[in-house]
């Protein structure tokens, strides 16, 4: 039986947008007794802290504080929003290197303190940030977790549910792969009330599912293009998965983990369902999919492993210029 342990501390390092929108969502959540934001702007941190508390006056009791890198080794989940901010058309990888000196500073000092809980990353690049931050961290790799495709796939299920005019809990649905422009959303897979998409009805045998797919890959996008920056979704993801950890649910979320090798696919950080509890990762699921949608993951996690080697390159050539 699920567990839930309501005692528990959750750092956030990084109190932007993300940061802050995840901090009141999880007060809201109250699944954590205790929430500490750590940002090097502590002048920002202490005010959105501030701001959270305040709300928590209306809801269930919480400590909520802008703290510092001790406070959040004490955590028992600590989520890692810190990172470049991508803008106009830039693409998540674009700012991979701006972000990997951030996150590898905010884990290396997170961890000198002491910190051995799970680390939840959601600084983008996400897959590649995952890697870095397993890199630094010293962790088990089962308790360094990205984001990953969780938010994605959600935004698959929600699009399938408007076009079939169903709810949208009722449409399984998953989008794995890079968090990013190599993103595959497995229609093969796409289940409606234990029927195929193709069985459901003559409207989803007509689906544009390239049209579908690239919405879903470039919602993000547009919500930067139009407000600047993500947080709802992102958040909502985020507490998603620290209520798997909290309750010890084993649920089955798809979220950027190692893959140690899987037929066809290298050993690399990207999104596949896995099953998620107390102790993070506790497996990893590979999907039966099409051909294409195979060669698609394929694709997409050499292309993450390039990245990464470029990124450890750029890493190495500004630690010697440094």
């Amino acid at each position: 039986m699920a567990q839930f342990l309501p005692y528990q501390r959750v750092a956030i390092i990084g109190a932007g947008h993300v940061g802050a929108t995840t901090a009141y969502a999880l007060m809201l959540r109250a699944l954590f007794r205790e929430i500490v934001l750590v940002d090097s702007d502590a002048k920002r941190a202490a005010a959105e802290a501030r701001d959270i508390a305040d709300a928590n006056a209306l809801a269930r009791p919480a400590k909520i504080w802008a703290g510092d890198y001790a406070d959040a080794a004490a955590a028992s989940v600590a989520i890692v929003t810190a990172g470049a901010a991508t803008h106009g058309k830039e693409t998540r990888l674009s700012v991979a290197s701006r972000s990997a000196v951030i996150v590898r500073d905010c884990i290396s000092q997170l961890c000198a303190a002491g910190f051995q809980g799970i680390l939840l990353v959601a600084s983008n690049p996400v897959d590649l940030m995952a890697m870095v931050a397993f890199g630094c961290a010293g962790l088990p790799a089962n308790r360094v977790i990205g984001t990953g495709t969780l938010l994605d796939s959600s935004r698959l299920r929600a699009s399938l549910a408007a076009r079939l005019e169903v709810a949208p809990d009722t449409v399984d649905a998953l989008v794995l792969g890079e968090h990013g422009d190599s993103e595959v959303a497995l229609f093969s897979t796409v289940r409606i009330g234990g029927l195929a998409l193709a069985d459901f009805s003559p409207d989803a045998r007509e689906l544009d599912r390239n049209a579908v797919a690239c919405a879903v890959r470039d919602a993000g996008y547009e919500i930067i293009g139009g407000k600047g920056y993500t947080s709802f979704g992102v958040a909502t993801a985020i507490v998603r998965i620290c209520e798997a950890i909290v309750r010890d649910e084993r649920a089955v979320l798809p979220v950027s983990s190692r893959l140690d090798g899987p037929p066809g696919l290298p050993d690399v950080w990207m999104s596949m369902p896995c099953i998620i509890g107390a102790g993070g990762v506790e497996r990893v699921l590979i999907p039966p999919v099409s051909e294409e949608e195979a060669a698609g993951l394929a694709a997409s996690a050499e292309k993450l492993r390039a990245a990464f080697g470029e990124l450890q390159q750029d890493l190495l050539v500004k630690d010697v210029a440094g």
